[in-house]
């Protein structure tokens, strides 16, 4: 059963919440409030989350953009989130619709996550996990299983206080594009990468027959 419409927000407990986890966990989660429904609106659009089957979100916090990419996402697409921290977690997995999976567990294991699931290459990863308080090997290591398992002409969005992502995405995804959001607290650094479809024209000639063919007189 869908519920799109309702609690579109983000409830007062759950910003206290939001909170007292970032409190106790300050490394965990990237800011002090939840982002605006103007950084929400941003992020979806930039993610293009309209046309995707297959979505990937890694910290979802208290689930405002959650909601945000189910309103937006195809009836029968299907949306991931993998939240690390037990009580926004809790938060999450209250959302009820048929197309959502909630996840706890860490974005270190993205590829046994996805696998476990049966997932196909997702055509979007949306990430809200804050690149700039994690050490740069762990950083780079999740940012290569997200551009490998990333369908090709995938998108992947990162919404960032800080741009350090963009350096430790330039290896795996290349240059970026950002655009920053001034409504929300602090100011949202949304930075869009685009996978490369590198795959073999299946127009093409096979090998062996080129070589028959150029062989013949």
């Amino acid at each position: 059963m869908m519920s799109q419409g309702k609690s579109a927000g983000v409830r007062m407990g759950d910003r206290f919440t939001f909170f007292n986890e970032f409190l106790r966990h300050p490394l965990q989660i990237g800011s002090i409030i939840p982002s605006s429904r103007f950084a929400e609106r941003r992020i979806v659009e930039a993610a293009g989350v309209i046309f995707a089957k297959s979505i990937v979100e890694l910290g979802p916090g208290t689930g405002g953009t959650t909601r945000a990419i189910l309103r937006a996402m195809a009836p029968q697409a299907k949306l991931l989130s993998i939240e690390i921290n037990p009580r926004l977690h809790d938060l999450v997995r209250r959302i009820k619709d048929d197309r959502f999976i909630a996840h706890l567990g860490s974005a270190e294991s993205l590829a046994e996550i996805i696998a476990a699931y049966g997932l196909n290459s997702p055509e979007v990863f949306i990430s809200g996990i804050p690149f700039s308080t994690m050490s740069r090997h762990t950083g780079s290591e999740i940012l290569a299983t997200i551009s490998a398992q990333l369908a090709p002409n995938g998108r992947f969005v990162a919404y960032q206080a800080s741009d350090r992502v963009s350096d430790l995405c330039q290896p795996y995804l290349g240059t970026g594009r950002m655009e920053v959001e001034l409504l929300n607290i602090p100011p949202m650094r949304v930075f869009r990468w685009e996978k490369a479809d590198t795959r073999t024209d299946a127009r093409a000639v096979p090998d062996g027959q080129q070589r028959e063919e150029e062989s013949c007189p």
